[in-house]
């Protein structure tokens, strides 16, 4: 169905989204722009699915641009460009709203737009040799597209930095400047601390991990945050409903008769 991407269902409950283009080092091109949109708008939002797992095949997590793709921007009208860019802008927006959990594994180089993929990962893990690099400048562009969804995550101090200096730095300093949460040895490290993450959140109410995501969400960005103007009516109401939910009261009568929730 797909061929610029790999999709493997586990344990009928995490959808596992392969990046598969290891020759490219899973450089994003039209194909892959399209088909993530596809897939973050259709097979993630699938009820059964409860968290998904966002990896890259071969020797890198994703090395940005495609030179291919990147080079027909030079013969593209201002119009052309633009149906391309807003493209690329909705891709990134699409996997950022998706409602459910987002672990991102990440190894080998993450660079420019591949950055931009880290930054839409509710939780995104790496191995220390992982190479990072938001590279746009060099090419005498800007990394604008990725923009919001990275600053968002390092804050706009550390964003004025990398997206003027171009400069390259490795897991540990991405950890430091939050754009990754936890940092190990190698793959097997990776899949190893992935597992666990994942036995971890499946101990959660399904819907509370959604609306949770939804709430920093509106929390954080700004456009989200303008449509709450009284916060604490929103925060309130939120809890509220959750309450009496189906969901929230199995999960407090569970913990207060000390047996499992009926979704464990």
């Amino acid at each position: 169905m797909y061929k610029a991407i790999e999709l493997e269902l586990e344990n009928n409950n995490v959808l596992k989204i392969t990046l598969n283009r290891p020759e490219k080092r899973n450089a994003f091109n039209d194909e892959v722009i399209r088909e993530l949109t596809q897939i973050f708008s259709k097979e993630a939002l699938d009820d059964k699915i409860r968290i998904i797992v966002l990896k890259g095949a071969g020797s890198a997590f994703c090395a940005g641009g495609d030179l291919q793709w990147i080079s027909k921007s030079i013969e593209l009208s201002y119009a052309e460009n633009l149906k391309d860019t807003r493209a690329l802008s909705q891709m990134f927006a699409t996997i950022n709203d998706c409602p459910k959990p987002l672990i991102g594994l990440i190894h080998g180089a993450a660079i420019g737009g591949g950055v931009g993929l880290v930054s839409v990962c509710d939780i995104a893990i790496a191995t220390e040799r992982t190479l990072f690099s938001l590279s746009e400048a060099r090419l005498g562009i800007v990394a604008a597209c990725i923009g919001p969804f990275v600053i968002s995550k390092i804050g706009a101090s550390n964003a004025r930095r990398f997206f003027i200096s171009s400069e390259r730095f490795y897991a540990p300093k991405a950890q430091e400047i939050g754009l990754i949460h936890e940092v190990v040895a190698d793959e097997k490290e990776l899949l190893l601390l992935c597992k666990k993450i994942i036995e971890g959140i499946l101990q959660c109410g399904p819907n509370a991990i959604n609306i949770a995501k939804k709430f920093v969400l509106d929390m954080s960005w700004p456009e989200k945050r303008a449509q709450f103007p009284n916060c604490l009516h929103y925060t309130a109401e939120m809890l509220a409903n959750i309450r009496v939910s189906e969901e929230g009261q199995e999960g407090v009568r569970a913990f207060l008769e000390k047996r499992k929730p009926k979704w464990l």
